[in-house]
C-alpha cells in the first residue's frame, strides 16, 4: 500500500492528466463516475492531512474565500498590444516594413503564422519549476490585477506544466474566453434573475475574471487557448520558431487553437485570412481576426519593436459588421487638449452585440468628405469591431429639408473662438480655463500613469469644476476634507481619504508629474526618457527654450515632441500653473534617490563606445539582436536602425543586405559579432 504522500501525488497526476485530456484535448480517458471518485478521495486525503495539500492539486482549481480585492503586479515582461490591418493592402504594406527592417528585398518569402484572434481577455500566467504560481490581467502592458484565485477555476489552464525537468520559469500568454453557448446559458440565467445582460462574450468574461469570489468564476466555466511563450535564455527547451512555441505549449498541457497555419509567404497567409474570415462564423467561439506573426524567432527578435506594438506582428482585424440608420444631429466634444471632436448621434442601430447610437466624426475634414447632412441615411460599423465609426452616407436617400453639417466656430463648453493650426485636421479650443479642458486635466492629472490619485472620479471632477471649486490643477490641494464631505456621493471617511491621497500623490517620482501636466506627445514613455535626462522642470524649460535641440536628439524624443514642449513652456498661463504646483509642495523635479539612480544608470553605461552610433544587420552567429543591442547600450553606445554618414559601425551578420552595400558605399567600419565581442573586452 503506498502511503499518504505517494497516494495523494499519484491521485493529483492521475486526476491533472485526465482534466487536460478532457478540456484540452477533448479525449476523456476517465468515466465520470471514476473521475468524481478519485477526486472524492484526494479531498478526503488533503482534509484529514492539510500537509498534504498543494497548489497543483485539482481540488484547488474552485476554493477559498471570496478576496477582498486584487493587487496591482508587475509582468515579468510586458504584453504589447499589436497593431491593425484592416485589408490585404494594409496587411501588405506591414509586410513591406517588415521585410524593410530586416534588411530584405521586397518579395522575398518569408514564413508567416496565422492565429486567430480569439476575442477575449489577455492573461499573462507564471509557473515556477512547473507549477502555477501567478495569473495576472494584461492591464497597462507593464502591470496587471493578479487573479490567481480565479484563474485556477479554468480547467484548460494547467495547473502544473505536463513537460519533466521543467525551467525555473516559464512565462504563458493567452487568452481567456466564454465559448457562445456558455455565454448564452449565463445571460439566460441572468434573465431568468431578472439582472441585465452582458451584452457580448467578450465583456462577459473580463466581468467575471474580476468577480472577488472565485465559486463564481468556476461556475462560469471560462476557456482558454494559450498562444505566447518566454522561457530564460538559458534553457535548453527554447524553441526556434513560433510554431515550435504552439507546439511546445501543447505538449506542456496547454490548450492551443488548433485552427492555425503556417505559411511559406504572405499569399499563404492571406488565403488564411480570407478562408477564416467566411468561417468563422461556424466556431464555438468568437473571433475578430487574423493574428499574423513571424515564424524565425531569431527574426522577430532583429525586426524588433516600436514604442506599442513588435513589428513582426499584425492583427488582421475582419471587416467590421455595418448597418445602416438615420443621422439625427451633430454634437460636439472638447477633449483634454482642447481637441474639438464631431460627434454624430443617430437612431440606435445593433452592431457587434451592443446597441449603438453615437459615432466619431473625428474632424471637419472628415464631415466635409462624407458630405455629412441632418437626416441623412448613414452606414455605422464599428472599426475593429470596438470603435463605432461612420463609414458613409447614402445620398440618393437624403430628404429633401435635409441641413449640411458644419463644425461649430465657438467651443461648445466656453464658447471661446475655435482655431485650426497650420494644416492640423484637428480644430481646438485655446482657452486653458476652458471646463472641458479643465476636466479633461484634471482626469488625466490622477490617473494611474500620472499622480495615480485614488477616489477621484470623473463625476467627483465634474461637480467640482461645474461649481466652481477647482479651477487649476492646484485648486486640487487647496480642498479641505469638510467641503468635499458636503459634495454629492461623498461622506466624510471618503473626503478624508481623498485628502491624504492628495497629499501622498505629492511624493510622486518626477517623470510622473510630468507626464501628469498633459503636455502634447508626452506620453509615459517619453516622460521618463525626459526626467532621465532633466532633472526637474526649470533644467527641462531651459533646454526647451533656449537648446530645443538638446531635448530633439534624445532617443526617441524628435524635434515634434521638443516643440511641443517648448510650446507649452513658453504660455503664460502655463508657467503661472507651475508657480502654483510648487506653492502647494509638488517639487517638479527628480528626488536625489532618483538622480542618483539615473546617474548610476549613466555611469554604468560609459564605455568603449560611448558616444559612438551602430547599425545591426542580418543574423548574429551566437548574439540576438536583443542581447546585441544591451551589450552595446551598455557599453555606451547607441543602436541606429538606418546607415548613414552618423554611423560608426556597422555589425554585419549572416543575410546582411543593403545596409552592407551602403555602409561600404560610405566607408563605415564594418564589424562582424566577432569583432564586437572583442571590442567589449575589458
Amino acid at each position: 500500500m503506498p502511503d499518504r504522500n505517494e497516494r495523494a501525488a499519484e491521485l493529483r497526476g492521475l486526476l491533472n492528466r485526465a482534466a487536460h485530456a478532457y478540456y484540452v484535448l477533448d479525449n476523456p480517458v476517465l468515466e465520470d463516475a471514476i473521475y468524481d471518485r478519485l477526486y472524492r478521495e484526494l479531498v478526503d486525503l488533503e482534509q484529514a492531512n492539510p500537509s498534504l495539500l498543494s497548489t497543483d492539486s485539482p481540488t484547488q482549481r474552485v476554493g477559498g474565500a471570496p478576496a477582498a480585492g486584487f493587487s496591482s503586479v508587475e509582468h515579468r515582461i510586458g504584453l504589447l498590444s499589436l497593431d491593425n490591418a484592416f485589408d490585404a493592402v494594409e496587411l501588405r504594406a506591414w509586410h513591406e516594413r517588415l521585410l524593410k527592417q530586416l534588411d530584405r528585398e521586397v518579395g522575398t518569402p518569408l514564413p508567416l503564422v496565422g492565429e486567430l484572434k480569439i476575442d477575449g481577455n489577455a492573461l499573462a500566467l507564471s509557473y515556477r519549476h512547473g507549477v502555477l504560481e501567478r495569473a495576472a490581467t494584461r492591464g497597462d502592458g507593464s502591470s496587471g490585477e493578479e487573479i490567481t484565485a480565479n484563474v485556477r477555476t479554468i480547467s484548460s489552464i494547467p495547473l502544473r506544466l505536463q513537460i519533466d525537468n521543467p525551467p525555473e520559469w516559464v512565462e504563458v500568454r493567452g487568452e481567456a474566453f466564454i465559448p457562445d453557448h456558455t455565454f448564452a446559458a449565463i445571460n439566460n440565467e441572468r434573465a431568468a434573475r431578472g439582472e441585465a445582460l452582458f451584452a457580448n462574450p467578450r465583456n462577459a468574461c473580463a466581468g467575471t475574471l474580476r468577480q472577488l469570489d472565485p465559486k463564481v468564476v468556476a461556475a462560469r466555466r471560462l476557456d482558454f487557448f494559450a498562444y505566447t511563450l518566454h522561457l530564460p535564455n538559458t534553457s535548453d527547451h527554447q524553441p526556434d520558431s513560433q510554431w515550435a512555441v504552439l507546439q511546445w505549449l501543447e505538449q506542456a498541457g496547454f490548450r492551443v487553437n488548433p485552427n492555425r497555419e503556417l505559411g511559406a509567404d504572405l499569399a499563404a497567409i492571406q488565403s488564411f485570412c480570407n478562408r477564416w474570415e467566411q468561417q468563422r462564423h461556424d466556431l464555438p467561439y468568437a473571433t475578430d481576426g487574423v493574428v499574423v506573426k513571424l515564424n524565425d524567432l531569431r527574426l522577430q527578435d532583429e525586426a524588433g519593436f516600436t514604442q506599442k506594438a513588435p513589428r513582426w506582428a499584425i492583427a488582421l482585424k475582419y471587416p467590421a459588421e455595418e448597418a445602416p440608420t438615420r443621422l439625427l444631429r451633430v454634437g460636439a466634444q472638447v477633449g483634454r487638449t482642447g481637441a474639438v471632436t464631431p460627434v454624430a448621434e443617430f437612431e440606435p442601430v445593433a452592431l457587434a452585440g451592443t446597441s449603438v447610437s453615437r459615432a466619431t466624426l473625428h474632424n471637419a475634414d472628415r464631415i466635409a468628405e462624407l458630405d455629412l447632412h441632418v437626416g441623412d441615411t448613414i452606414v455605422v460599423r464599428k472599426a475593429g469591431e470596438i470603435i463605432p465609426e461612420v463609414v458613409r452616407v447614402l445620398p440618393e436617400l437624403r430628404p429633401g429639408e435635409a441641413s449640411r453639417v458644419q463644425l461649430p466656430n465657438q467651443c461648445p463648453e466656453c464658447d471661446s473662438e475655435l482655431v485650426r493650426e497650420g494644416e492640423e485636421a484637428a480644430t481646438r479650443c485655446i482657452n486653458s480655463s476652458c471646463p472641458a479642458i479643465l476636466r479633461g486635466g484634471l482626469r488625466h492629472w490622477v490617473s494611474k500613469g500620472a499622480l495615480d490619485v485614488d477616489g477621484l472620479g470623473s463625476k467627483l471632477i465634474e461637480q467640482l469644476v461645474d461649481r466652481g471649486l477647482v479651477c487649476s490643477l492646484a485648486d486640487l490641494y487647496r480642498l479641505d476634507a469638510a467641503l468635499l464631505a458636503s459634495l454629492d456621493r461623498m461622506g466624510d471617511k471618503s473626503a478624508t481619504n481623498l485628502v491624504a491621497a492628495l497629499e501622498a500623490s505629492k511624493q510622486q517620482p518626477w517623470h510622473r508629474q510630468l507626464y501628469g501636466l498633459g503636455i502634447r506627445h508626452i506620453g509615459e514613455v517619453n516622460a521618463k526618457a525626459l526626467a532621465a535626462d532633466f532633472f526637474g522642470i526649470d533644467s527641462l524649460a531651459s533646454a526647451a527654450l533656449d537648446a530645443p535641440e538638446q531635448i530633439a536628439a534624445l532617443h526617441g524624443i524628435g524635434p515634434e515632441i521638443s516643440a511641443s514642449l517648448g510650446q507649452w513652456l513658453s504660455t503664460p498661463a502655463n508657467q503661472q500653473l507651475l508657480t502654483d504646483l510648487r506653492s502647494i509642495g509638488l517639487s517638479l523635479e527628480a528626488s536625489a534617490s532618483e538622480q542618483e539612480a539615473a546617474n548610476q544608470a549613466g555611469a554604468e553605461a560609459d564605455g568603449v563606445l560611448q558616444d559612438k552610433t551602430l547599425v545591426l544587420t542580418g543574423t548574429l552567429p551566437n548574439l540576438s539582436r536583443t542581447d546585441a543591442k544591451a551589450l552595446i547600450e551598455a557599453a555606451g553606445g547607441k543602436v541606429s536602425g538606418s546607415v548613414s554618414k552618423k554611423t560608426d559601425y556597422l555589425v554585419a551578420g549572416e543575410a546582411a543586405g543593403s545596409k552592407l552595400t551602403k555602409a561600404e558605399n560610405l566607408g563605415v567600419t564594418v564589424l562582424s559579432e566577432d569583432d564586437l565581442t572583442a571590442m567589449l573586452q575589458p
